[in-house]
């Protein structure tokens, strides 16, 4: 959730902090920082706004802002993940050769960015 007074783009980086980032070694936890500087550098905005959802309600509903940020595959085997507060589990996957059990919102945010990313070819 978006605290009051923050930007969209910060609560992305603190959320991601707090649900993959829970390394309590001094050393990794520099090390985890210095990689998410590197992977939150540039980000683009793949939806914003209303979710239908089953939480929603005609007083109360979702909306969310979702970011694509590349994680090359050299960043994503050293960035070690561990779930936080709230997170059940964490893992990296790979959108070309998994099908991850995702909410359906998010299915298809994903296949949006790998449609693009197949469309764009290597590089």
């Amino acid at each position: 959730m978006v605290d009051a007074g923050e930007h969209v783009s910060a609560t992305v980086r603190r959320e991601f902090t707090e649900e993959a980032g829970n390394i309590e070694d001094p050393a990794d936890r520099v090390k985890f920082e210095e990689m998410c500087n590197q992977l939150f550098g540039a980000g683009v905005v793949v939806y914003k706004g209303y979710v239908d959802e089953p939480r929603n309600t005609d007083n109360a509903w979702i909306e969310t802002a979702v970011f694509h940020m590349h994680c090359p595959a050299e960043i994503g085997t050293l960035l070690p993940l561990n779930a936080g507060d709230d997170a059940v589990g964490v893992r990296w996957f790979d959108i070309d050769t998994e099908n991850p059990n995702l909410y359906p919102p998010h299915r298809g945010w994903v296949g949006k960015v790998a449609a693009e990313l197949l469309a764009r070819g290597p590089g």
